[in-house]
């Protein structure tokens, strides 16, 4: 069994990635700064959970301060078998509004992880990246070779700069490096901030659900197991691979509306309001890659991944109701 450091612990895709892995028999060392990107409530429930899992051990720290990073890592009693950088600031509207966060996080953050799987031999690192590094008017279904260098904000920016330095460190230090660009992730205790936890509150406690431009913008939506399963394949050694992750089943925001209100018992209030310049008007995968190197397929269809989010939602109700989703 093998001994993995897992940035952003705490976080959605991270906590659930822990599981598998600890469920397999590994252990696992977390780090997480618990910052409050987003209602800190939800990465609390989710520490909470691995923490009474054995296998794991938690620092509190930023993956962007070296010396913090660095005292981790010469306290550690046991070798790393690979890094799994899953820390990031995410949110294509709010990287417009703090872009320095999210250089220093995803950029300088990964560059500190490539480092440590230099100076401590560290054979593997995985690098979460996004969907939104193709930018406007990628082909669809969106295979890795389409261009990437037109980011529409900081966010998509700061992935793209974390990628570059992951080629350097391959190139220069023979690093194996997979980077995993996700497509809209959700499921159950998802990041608040993203439509289908808020669709989720607001139609359940009668609030207003506020959609942007026409509601016709479309997403390839991938449920968080699937995400957690692929990350766990992509620890075998690749070389240097990108690989997309997600995008199988693509629906419109009005029709994800739709299916939350039946899903849910109620019917939604909406609000339009005007299309965010930052917002991809459209996302959707080509997997075949990740199909071909991984064996990966996702295996959770979206009625049931929102039925799966709907219900930790109701049994999480009393705290849940109370998230802030700005």
């Amino acid at each position: 069994m093998a001994n993995y450091l897992v940035t952003g612990a705490a976080g959605f895709i991270a906590s659930r990635t822990i599981e598998f892995l600890l469920q397999g028999g590994h252990t696992v060392v977390g780090v997480d700064n618990m910052n409050d990107a987003y209602d800190v409530r939800m990465k609390e429930y989710r520490l909470k959970r691995l923490q009474a899992m054995p296998g794991f051990t938690f620092h509190k720290l930023d993956i962007s301060d070296w010396a913090s990073v660095k005292k981790m890592a010469d306290a550690s009693v046991q070798q790393f078998d690979g890094v799994i950088n899953l820390a990031a600031r995410a949110g294509v509207r709010a990287s417009t509004e703090n872009p320095w966060i999210f250089i220093e996080t995803n950029t300088t953050g990964t560059l500190n992880m490539l480092e440590l799987c230099r100076h401590y031999n560290i054979p593997k690192i995985i690098q979460a990246s996004t969907s939104s590094i193709y930018g406007a008017n990628p082909p669809y279904p969106t295979p890795e070779t389409a261009p990437s260098d037109r980011p529409l904000q900081a966010y998509a920016a700061s992935k793209k700069g974390a990628e570059a330095l992951c080629h350097s460190y391959r190139h220069l230090f023979d690093v194996d490096v997979s980077i995993l660009r996700f497509f809209t992730v959700y499921g159950p205790a998802g990041r608040p901030d993203l439509a289908m936890f808020r669709f989720v509150q607001w139609i359940s406690e009668g609030r207003p659900v506020r959609v942007n431009g026409d509601g016709e913008q479309s997403r390839g939506f991938t449920y968080l197991d699937d995400i957690a399963r692929g990350i766990v394949l992509a620890l075998k050694p690749l070389g240097y691979e990108i690989i997309n992750l997600g995008g199988h089943e693509v629906i419109t925001i009005n029709d994800l509306i739709k299916l939350t209100e039946e899903l849910v018992g109620e019917k939604a209030i909406i609000e339009h309001y005007p299309a965010h310049p930052a917002d991809m008007r459209q996302n959707w995968a080509d997997v075949s890659k990740a199909r071909q190197m991984l064996g990966w397929e996702p295996q959770v269809n979206l009625r049931e991944g929102m039925q799966r989010l709907v219900d930790w939602y109701n049994a999480e109700r009393d705290w849940a109701r109370e998230v802030e989703t700005p």
